[in-house]
């Protein structure tokens, strides 16, 4: 008899939670996605590999126009998108208290390291990390930062330039990858390596294990946060192998102990936050920003908000850093992978933007300066328009941090009840391809970012790096990355099509991050003139 109770008590558990839980917004009055699976939610489709993640993100923002959000399920729980801008602006900068967290992938006593990154990191520890690293990502301090970036995108074309091949067929993602990877080494680690001469350095394979986030496994680990967190924590399963996170962390200790021993000053991410440590601010006024994408630090955390702001530890370093690394290496690679094969298919704007480069190139004598690369109008637009088209992250959460209730505004809405927990989405793929904002939007057309038609975008239609005071903090440095690599690519190859180079592009179904099917396949044509 009581194994008849037991079973029947797991069965109404298990409808509950698994089987009700994909009618929640049905139930709220909200329109949601035909045929979520229990457990898998509305990523079956990229489960069994029949939808990629951009084309499930379209399917669910088109499921009405008219409707300012709509419901979709990760995994097993269940998530607003929000598709109207200004409610965007509404629940991420106006409400911003409501909705200051993001969902937390790990527990804090299995993966301390990394659970002290910002990304990671909620409530009061977060507003604190925050407000405190807002300095170190200034314009100024990229400025700062230039030379090291400039270095590594010079040397990076620089190996191609040494072989006398008049083309290289190359496969984006590989090589994009070694140098996000060389920037990062040597700006957030303070390390040297060089990639594509030695690709196999331990730096550069560490760095593709720790932000390889496809693959059964790793699959598996994500099923099971969302399906059983609780067991999760119980068992204190790691997202990330530790000793992964062991081999940064040691890198990071060694730097911070041989730099404070010896009095060595780099120009770097490392000595930007040992100053942050020390109190000490430099800071030069007027300095040109990164670009029209960049996002604005908000007033919300002004610093004089806080009695106290952070002494940061070896450890907190050492999770900033980490952070660092996994944003960078793989979302601006990607959007390097995108946004040359846009050039590749598109002569007439690469060719465009060459011009620009070979004058700019020409009038300051050769030599690169952070001015002289982020003054050049049309590779912002060029680059602006990458971020639209291809946004490095496809769909990000909020979670409701306080009770919070949408209020309805048109007269077939209902008011919307969030409670503390649930989450919210801003889906960039969809709203960055909705033609309301982005007229034949899937045309790659820069000139949408021109002086006379950026001040018609409305706003927070536009957010490749989030939006409200929960933004990606490192958009300036992603911005400069990606431009110093395509000033010193273009100046010295074009970009074309090869018999590989899959036209249209085609999205992969195998990775929950935008991908392509068939790799990023060209060919780099040596300019001989």
């Amino acid at each position: 008899m009581i194994w008849i109770l037991l079973a029947v008590v797991l069965a109404v558990w298990i409808w509950l939670k698994y089987i009700r839980t994909l009618s929640h917004f049905t139930r709220l009055g909200v329109k949601q996605s035909n045929h979520p699976w229990p457990f898998l939610g509305d990523q079956w489709r990229m489960i069994v590999r029949y939808m990629s993640i951009g084309e499930i993100i379209l399917m669910i923002y088109n499921l009405s126009q008219k409707c300012r959000y709509v419901g979709f399920y990760q995994f097993t729980v269940p998530a607003l998108v929000v598709k109207d801008p200004e409610l965007i602006k509404q629940l991420t900068v106006k409400d911003f208290d409501h909705f200051t967290d993001h969902r937390s992938f790990v527990d804090p006593d299995s993966d301390p390291i990394w659970a002290g990154n910002l990304l990671s990191l909620t409530g009061q520890k977060w507003k604190e990390m925050r407000s405190t690293l807002s300095g170190t990502f200034t314009s100024s301090k990229m400025k700062h930062m230039f030379g090291t970036i400039n270095e590594a995108a010079s040397n990076f074309v620089q190996y191609f330039i040494d072989r006398d091949e008049d083309i290289f067929e190359v496969e984006l993602k590989d090589i994009f990858t070694k140098y996000t990877n060389d920037v990062i080494a040597t700006a957030a680690f303070g390390i040297k390596v060089d990639s594509m001469g030695e690709p196999d350095n331990k730096f550069y394979n560490m760095g593709k294990l720790l932000t390889r986030i496809s693959g059964f496994l790793m699959s598996l680990k994500m099923l099971l946060f969302f399906a059983l967190p609780t067991i999760y924590k119980f068992f204190k399963v790691s997202l990330f192998d530790r000793n992964l996170l062991q081999y940064f962390r040691s890198i990071i200790h060694e730097t911070i102990h041989t730099r404070e021993e010896k009095g060595i000053v780099r120009k770097d991410m490392i000595n930007l936050l040992l100053e942050t440590r020390k109190g000490v601010v430099h800071e030069e006024e007027n300095v040109t920003e990164t670009g029209y994408a960049t996002v604005k630090e908000s007033t919300y955390l002004d610093k004089s908000k806080f009695k106290h702001l952070k002494v940061l530890t070896d450890d907190e370093i050492t999770s900033q850093a980490l952070i660092f690394f996994f944003a960078g290496f793989d979302t601006i690679s990607t959007a390097l992978c995108f946004g040359s094969y846009e050039l590749a298919v598109n002569k007439d704007i690469q060719d465009k933007l060459r011009q620009e480069i070979l004058q700019t190139h020409k009038e300051n004598n050769g030599i690169v300066s952070y001015e002289s690369l982020l003054k050049m109008k049309y590779m912002d637009k060029v680059f602006s328009e990458i971020l639209r088209k291809w946004p490095p992250v496809a769909m990000i959460d909020r979670i409701c941090t306080k009770p919070y209730t949408i209020e309805p505004k048109y007269p077939d809405e209902k008011p919307i009840p969030l409670n503390v927990g649930d989450m919210i989405m801003l889906p960039m793929f969809g709203l960055h391809r909705d033609p309301k904002y982005f007229p034949n939007p899937e045309n790659f057309d820069p000139e949408r970012f021109s002086d006379e038609e950026k001040d018609k975008i409305v706003p927070y239609s536009y957010i490749p790096f989030g939006s409200g005071p929960r933004n990606c903090i490192g958009s300036r440095f992603a911005i400069l990355e990606a431009k110093a690599l395509l000033y010193y690519l273009l100046l010295n190859f074009q970009i074309v099509p090869i018999k590989k180079t899959v036209i249209p592009l085609k999205l992969s179904k195998k990775t929950p991050q935008l991908s392509a099917e068939a790799g990023y396949w060209v060919g780099l044509k040596r300019i001989r003139e």
